[in-house]
């Protein structure tokens, strides 16, 4: 029995050194691709930069990047992909088919720009104005989705050039108005799911990436499982009994009703919510009521915004806040109408993804590779992860010389970024997309 449990181990000796072999050209392979992915982006940063900057100086407002989208078509279509334009109105797509078999990983950037002046100064700084609610408004990239397509470009480019030994497929994704549509109309990383951009050829995961200005440069932020909050709006109108300022007891007053709701909206989140589970945030963001001094109208309306991160208090608070303005209304003697519209869902890292994919960020980034936080803002990513496991980081990218305190924050007009955190941006993506392929490529 021992010398034919010798036979055995001898004749598996040349299946484990050809085993050993491949393991090793595995490893080798990945070398190659890390090192490749690391020259290629210093080689393209003045590139992506030069990208970045043009569409800084001309930006678009949501379901209106028309100049934008042909940009970005007639780009993917110079590196020879199968390119689809109108997707969600004004969204492209390219395709980049590598030389080897592996899976299809989706790259996502935003295209959109916002009704905000630009105050930065910059020589690049925009001179555009563009239409929004029916009025004439200053545009800028204040949130930085200007660099986002840039430095997905620059992926695009440096894929492209080596596609014949890309293990797997790319779709490049530039997807419209996630700022949110104007009034009335659809858009977004929704209406393009809808469309079927995660399918033929069907996507395995997605992975995207948001400039962060108040975080140091070149830093990259992430976490599993709840990362951005969902995004829902409320409506909440009064319906009280109008009458002269001077008699309010001959009338309901909303204006009083409608303030006792403002501050029992306040309670749902500080005393009925398991805030140790996950954060929630309630806030009002407009009162409108009255025309006159001397009259109580017979209406208000208070709108806000719900951020959670967790499906379940989001269905809970949902629910709270119908109660709770239904009872103080009642208590008034006034009548009230609760309209909540569900916004964005949740932006969730898949937790397996995310920790498979944690070493590729600490390869990129080293010790500014951090667990970060969730966050309460919103993000339309969320409508890909919910098709199929997806991964959203952030990338810090302060301004030089500025501490963090001092950044001016997105969405504001003095929002400005540092540009060389771009070529941390073009490493982590490219990296997230090799590493999984080559972790995923069939044998």
């Amino acid at each position: 029995m021992v010398k034919g449990t010798a036979v055995r181990n001898i004749a598996l000796l040349p299946l484990f050194g050809l085993l050993v072999a491949l393991a090793g050209n595995a490893q080798e392979t990945a070398t190659d691709w890390h090192e490749y992915i690391d020259a290629s982006a210093a080689t393209l940063q003045p590139q992506v930069i030069e990208w970045r900057r043009h569409f800084h100086a001309n930006p678009e407002l949501s379901n209106r990047e028309f100049e934008t989208a042909e940009t970005l078509a007639e780009f993917l279509r110079s590196l020879d992909m199968q390119v689809t334009t109108g997707v969600a109105h004004t969204g492209v797509v390219g395709v980049l088919e590598g030389g080897r078999p592996g899976p299809v990983v989706g790259l996502r950037a935003d295209m959109d720009a916002l009704p905000v002046p630009a105050r930065a100064g910059l020589p690049f700084s925009p001179d555009v104005t563009g239409e929004y609610l029916g009025e004439e408004v200053p545009v800028s990239h204040a949130c930085g989705h200007d660099s986002h397509m840039a430095m997905l470009m620059g992926v695009a480019r440096m894929l492209a050039d080596r596609r014949d030994q890309l293990p797997g497929t790319v779709k490049f994704i530039f997807q419209p108005a996630e700022e949110g549509t104007p009034p009335g109309e659809e858009g977004g990383a929704e209406m393009m799911v809808a469309a079927g951009v995660l399918t033929d050829p069907d996507v395995d995961v997605v992975f995207g990436q948001h400039i962060w200005a108040p975080a140091p440069a070149g830093q990259i932020g992430f976490r599993a499982a709840g990362t951005m909050a969902a995004s829902d709006q409320f409506n909440i109108t009064v319906h009280g009994k109008q009458t002269h300022g001077s008699t309010p007891w001959t009338g309901v007053d909303p204006i009083t009703t409608a303030a006792q709701i403002v501050l029992g909206l306040n309670t749902i989140v500080s005393r009925q919510t398991e805030l140790t589970k996950a954060a929630a945030v309630i806030s009002v963001g407009r009162v409108r009521a009255g025309v006159r001094n001397n009259i109580i109208p017979e209406e208000a309306e208070l709108i806000g915004t719900i951020r959670t991160l967790d499906a379940d208090m989001q269905d809970k608070i949902h629910a709270d806040i119908r109660r709770t303005a239904e009872h103080i209304a009642k208590s008034q003697g006034a009548e009230v109408s609760v309209d909540i519209q569900r916004g964005y869902p949740v932006t969730y890292n898949d937790p397996e993804l995310t920790a498979a994919m944690a070493p590729s960020l600490e390869r990129v980034a080293g010790d500014q590779a951090i667990r970060i936080d969730a966050l309460t803002a919103a993000e339309d990513f969320s409508f890909f992860q919910r098709e199929v496991p997806g991964v959203f980081i952030f990338l810090g990218a302060a301004p030089e010389g500025m501490a963090l305190e001092e950044v001016a924050p997105h969405h504001t007009p003095d929002f400005q970024i540092n540009e060389s955190a771009m070529q941390t941006g073009v490493r982590a993506l490219a990296t997230l997309t090799l590493d999984y392929m080559l972790d995923h490529a069939p044998d």
